[in-house]
């Protein structure tokens, strides 16, 4: 049997310009691929509409290749596993939710952000997400069917003169007390226990778009993902997509975090970062390759 080959991706999303903390993890991605003599993927994740623009994309391709990036499939250039737009792949995504909702591994929720923000018994995952108290879990929270059919948007319901009772997500429900554990080869023996380092997660938002913990890992499911290279504030995302690959019966991925690039005031890098964009470094004359070896 021919060993399988690595497959590593990029998966940027379009919200803002690139900045020197999503450069220097997606370096690490690449130079993994290479070593593997394996192949890079370029995924656009531009799944949140309000956001994401096209002046975005375009000026991520540009910024990834002036930094030194090479992709074999991609947005710009197709591939096996096309499309490479996330907004573009919505019957994936559909199609994982049924079989979630089939198994019974997901349910309707009706709380707002807010309402998980006033609850006294809604503690700060490992990430800084908000830990679900099982509201809608707890009271077996029901909708009416024609508001529970998954994929039917507002417009759609008004169209057949209906009106949903109430915006809903769906959460997806963790075991309780489960040590979710995993090797990073990065940073070693991971170990995360359901219900306390995370609650039951969002996998569809109530504006009717999958949520991120489901999109990525469909996707780097699809696309035959090997190893996944992402930044440690993820370390405990892949512990929630690790419970999804094995509801949806899928083998995840290897996975290599990378530790994240601060500030001077300690916090990491955000988009709003804009003198330490891509853009604004290229413009003050700094070169790909003083970027790839300073801090």
């Amino acid at each position: 049997m021919n060993p399988i080959k690595y497959r590593g991706r990029l998966a940027p999303s379009p919200t803002g310009f690139l900045h020197l903390g999503h450069a220097k993890t997606f370096w690490v991605a690449q130079q993994r691929a290479r070593a593997a003599g394996g192949e890079l993927i370029l995924r656009n994740e531009d799944l949140d509409a309000a956001r994401c623009q096209p002046e975005f994309v375009a000026a991520m391709i540009e910024d990834l290749r002036w930094f030194g990036f090479k992709w074999s499939e991609g947005p710009d250039s197709g591939g096996p596993f096309a499309p490479y737009n996330q907004s573009e792949r919505f019957s994936f995504y559909r199609t994982a939710l049924e079989k979630l909702r089939a198994g019974n591994f997901i349910y309707p929720c009706s709380c707002s952000r807010k309402d998980i923000q006033q609850s006294a018994s809604a503690p700060h995952a490992g990430d800084d997400e908000l830990i679900y108290p099982g509201t809608c879990r707890e009271r077996g929270y029901k909708l009416s069917v024609e508001s529970c059919k998954l994929g039917v948007r507002e417009n759609e319901l008004a169209a057949s003169n209906q009106q949903p009772a109430t915006k809903i997500s769906w959460r997806f429900r963790v075991p309780d007390g489960e040590t979710i554990s995993f090797g990073d080869k990065n940073f070693g023996e991971q170990r995360f226990v359901a219900g306390k380092d995370f609650g039951d997660f969002v996998v569809w938002r109530p504006d009717d778009v999958p949520a991120y913990q489901l999109a990525c890992m469909v996707d780097d499911a699809a696309m035959q993902i090997t190893e996944v290279v992402r930044g440690a504030d993820l370390l405990v995302s892949t512990a929630r997509q690790i419970l999804l690959y094995r509801a949806l019966g899928l083998m995840p991925p290897d996975f290599y975090h990378c530790a994240l690039i601060l500030d001077e005031s300690g916090q990491r890098l955000a988009k709003r970062h804009d003198a330490l964009s891509l853009r604004q470094l290229r413009a003050a004359g700094k070169t790909p390759d003083f970027l790839r070896e300073n801090k």
